[in-house]
C-alpha cells in the first residue's frame, strides 16, 4: 500500500541543481544597442546568451552575465540566432552558411524608408542562406521597449515565416519575454512587418489634416474679417492682435469643431441602423474610417483647448488690456463719472467663465480616461459612461459656453462685418446639429427602437415578406 501511495505522490522538495531544467542558450549577432537591451532582457528571463561579433574581445560594454565569440563560435553554440545587424552587413553571413544551416535565424532589422530594396530583408537573408529558418520578429519593438519590458502600447510582437516549427521557438521566446505575439503567416509577409515602423502617425494622420484644415481657414476667415476690414474701413493698424488675439479665437472654435466631430459619427450611425433595421449590415467605408480615428480627434481638440486657456491666462498681463485699462480709468477721472455696475454683465461673464471651467475639467476627463494605461483598468461600462454620457455633457457645457460668449451680438448689424459671420456663430453649427440630433436618439420611442436594433433584433421588409411567401 505504501509503495502505491509513493508511486503517485507528488514531492514538495525542492529540485536538485542537478535536476533543474538547463538554461537554454541563445545567439544574438550585433552588439548595438539593440542586442544589447535584447541580450539583457533575455538574461531576466532564464535564457543564456552569447554575442557573436567581428571583434569579440573590443566589441564595447555588454550585459553581464554573457559572453562574446567570433560569428562562428557564436552560431555553433545556439539553435536560435537573433540577427541584429543591417543589411547592407549581411553579406558576411553567407560565409557562415555551414554553421547556421538547421539554426532559426531572427530577422529583426528595419530600412530608413520603404521599398528600399526589391525585397524584404527577411526574404534577402532566407535567399543568402537557404539552409537556414528564418522567421522576421522582434522588429516593430525599439531597444527602449526591450530594456524596460512591454507596456500597453508595445506589447505585441509579429512574426512570420515559412517554418512553423521555427515560427513556434520564436513565439516560445516572445511569450517568456512577456510580449503578445501575433503571426502574420508565411515569409512573404516580411514587407508588410518592414514597413510598420516606417509609418508615421498613421491613427492621427486625417485628424491632423482636418485641424490644419479648419485652423488655416479660421484664421484667415478672421484676419479678413477682423484685421483687414478694421484696417480698410476704420483706417486702424490692429495687426497686434494677431498674436494673441486672433490665436485665442481660432482656437476654441477649432476645438470645438472636433469635439463634435467625435461624437457626429455615432450619431450618424444610430440613424443609419434605425434606417436599416438591422445592425448586422456593414458602415459604409468612411464611416468606418471616421469612428475608427474618433479618440485621435478628442485628444486634438483638448490640445487646441488646452491653448486656449493658456492664451485666456495671458489676456490679463498683456500690453494693450492694461493700456485700455489705464486710458478708460483717465478717462473717467476727468469727466468725473463712474460707470454703473450691470448685474447682467456680472452674470453673464461669470456664466461664461465658471460653464468654461466645468467644460474644459470635463474635457481633461475624457483625455485622460483614453489614455491605454487609464482605460486598461476601467470597466466597459465605466469607460463607455465618462466617454459617451460625460462626453455629451462636455460638448453640452463647451457649447453653451460659447451661447454665453455671443450673447445677443448676433442682433447687432455691426457684428457682420463685410457680411461675414462671426467666428463663434461658425463654429456651433455642428455642435448644435449634433447635440439635436443626439436629442431625437433620446427620445423614449426612438431609444427603445435602437436599444432592441442593437440587441439583435431585425425589421422585416414586408417587400422581402411577400416574397418569401410567393415563393412558398
Amino acid at each position: 500500500m505504501s509503495k502505491e501511495v509513493n508511486s503517485e505522490s507528488v514531492s514538495l522538495c525542492p529540485l536538485s541543481t542537478a535536476a533543474a531544467t538547463e538554461q537554454e542558450m541563445l545567439c544574438i549577432f550585433g552588439t548595438g544597442d539593440l542586442g544589447r537591451s535584447l541580450g539583457q532582457r533575455l538574461l531576466q528571463t532564464g535564457y543564456k546568451v552569447v554575442y557573436g561579433s567581428r571583434r569579440p574581445h573590443s566589441c564595447g560594454p555588454l550585459p553581464p552575465g554573457t559572453q562574446a565569440m567570433s560569428h562562428v563560435a557564436a552560431a555553433q553554440s545556439a539553435r536560435l540566432v537573433f540577427v541584429c545587424i543591417h543589411r547592407e552587413n549581411y553579406n558576411f553571413l553567407e560565409t557562415l552558411a555551414p554553421q547556421l544551416k538547421g539554426k532559426v535565424l531572427v530577422d529583426v532589422s528595419n530600412n530608413l524608408k520603404k521599398n528600399m530594396y526589391p525585397e524584404a530583408n527577411a526574404e534577402y537573408l532566407q535567399r543568402l542562406i537557404p539552409g537556414a529558418q528564418v522567421v522576421k520578429g522582434f522588429n516593430t519593438l525599439s531597444a527602449w521597449a526591450l530594456q524596460n519590458g512591454p507596456s500597453d502600447a508595445n506589447r505585441q510582437v509579429y512574426v512570420c515565416g515559412n517554418s512553423l516549427e521555427a515560427k513556434q521557438a520564436v513565439i516560445e521566446v516572445a511569450t517568456k519575454l512577456g510580449f503578445t505575439v501575433l503571426d502574420r503567416g508565411s515569409l512573404t509577409a516580411a514587407r508588410e512587418l518592414e514597413d510598420f515602423p516606417l509609418q508615421l502617425f498613421p491613427e492621427w494622420r486625417l485628424p491632423l489634416q482636418l485641424a490644419t484644415g479648419l485652423t488655416a481657414f479660421f484664421f484667415f476667415y478672421l484676419l479678413i474679417r477682423d484685421v483687414i476690414y478694421s484696417y480698410v474701413v476704420n483706417d486702424k493698424d490692429i495687426s497686434f492682435r494677431i498674436m494673441a488675439s486672433l490665436a485665442n479665437k481660432v482656437f476654441p472654435i477649432v476645438s470645438l469643431i472636433m469635439l463634435s466631430l467625435c461624437y457626429l459619427p455615432g450619431v450618424i450611425a444610430a440613424f443609419l441602423q434605425l434606417y436599416r433595421g438591422t445592425k448586422y449590415k456593414r458602415f459604409p467605408d468612411w464611416l468606418d474610417r471616421w469612428m475608427l480615428c474618433r479618440k485621435q480627434l478628442g485628444l486634438v481638440a483638448l490640445a487646441l483647448a488646452s491653448l486656449h486657456v493658456l492664451y485666456t491666462l495671458i489676456i490679463p498681463i498683456r500690453y494693450y488690456v492694461r493700456y485700455r485699462l489705464a486710458a478708460h480709468t483717465i478717462s473717467q477721472i476727468k469727466e468725473n463719472k463712474t460707470s454703473p455696475f450691470d448685474t447682467t454683465m456680472a452674470w453673464r461673464t461669470d456664466s461664461y467663465y465658471v460653464i468654461g471651467i466645468l467644460g474644459f475639467g470635463l474635457y481633461l476627463l475624457l483625455g485622460i480616461t483614453s489614455l491605454p494605461s487609464v482605460s486598461n483598468v476601467l470597466s466597459w461600462r465605466e469607460f463607455s459612461f465618462i466617454q459617451s454620457k460625460l462626453g455629451y455633457l462636455t460638448l453640452f457645457f463647451c457649447t453653451f459656453h460659447t451661447y454665453l460668449y455671443g450673447w445677443d451680438t448676433f442682433l447687432q448689424p455691426s457684428s457682420y462685418k463685410w457680411f461675414m459671420l462671426p467666428g463663434y456663430m461658425l463654429s456651433l453649427v455642428v455642435p448644435s446639429v449634433v447635440l439635436v440630433l443626439k436629442l431625437l436618439l433620446l427620445l423614449p420611442c426612438v431609444d427603445s427602437t435602437l436599444t432592441r436594433i442593437r440587441q439583435g433584433w431585425e425589421r422585416t421588409d414586408p417587400e422581402q415578406e411577400r416574397k418569401k411567401l410567393l415563393l412558398t
